[in-house]
């Protein structure tokens, strides 16, 4: 006569079924995934009023854009391939020169990142954008 083992209930504390918890982690991940990037965007916010310092007057260049998208490195026009040159040298001869980013206001927001990112492939990662100050006599 064989001895039979009788079952006791702990022998089903040994036995954790880790399937629905390892279901439920991967249910949080995908949830976690799919609402970050909308948290993002889901902050109000206001920007701050235009009343902006006073420009830095040493170790300083300007590159503006006009209202036709016409680029203007210290009062010369370049192009957007010239502009890339020119900051390449300034970069290597100059390296703490800060630059001044003044774009018109009628301007796509596209452009300016784009002008920022040229300026950025370039090597200077100090750029400001300068705005006008508010009218503030009202």
């Amino acid at each position: 006569m064989g001895r039979r083992k009788r079952r006791s209930q702990l022998d089903a504390i040994d036995e954790i079924n880790m399937t629905p918890l390892i279901d439920l982690t991967f249910l949080l991940l995908i949830i976690f995934m799919i609402t970050a990037p909308l948290m993002e965007y889901g902050i109000d916010v206001s920007p701050p009023e235009m009343n902006a310092d006073n420009l830095p007057d040493k170790n300083t260049k300007s590159v503006n854009i006009d209202k036709t998208g016409k680029i203007i490195f210290n009062e010369q026009p370049v192009t957007k391939e010239d502009l890339l040159k020119i900051l390449q040298a300034l970069k290597e001869s100059s390296p703490k020169t800060m630059l001044l980013l003044r774009a018109d206001g009628e301007r796509p927001y596209k452009d300016i990142i784009e002008l920022m990112r040229a300026i950025k492939n370039s090597g200077f990662s100090n750029v400001s954008l300068v705005t006008s100050a508010e009218d503030t006599s009202s």
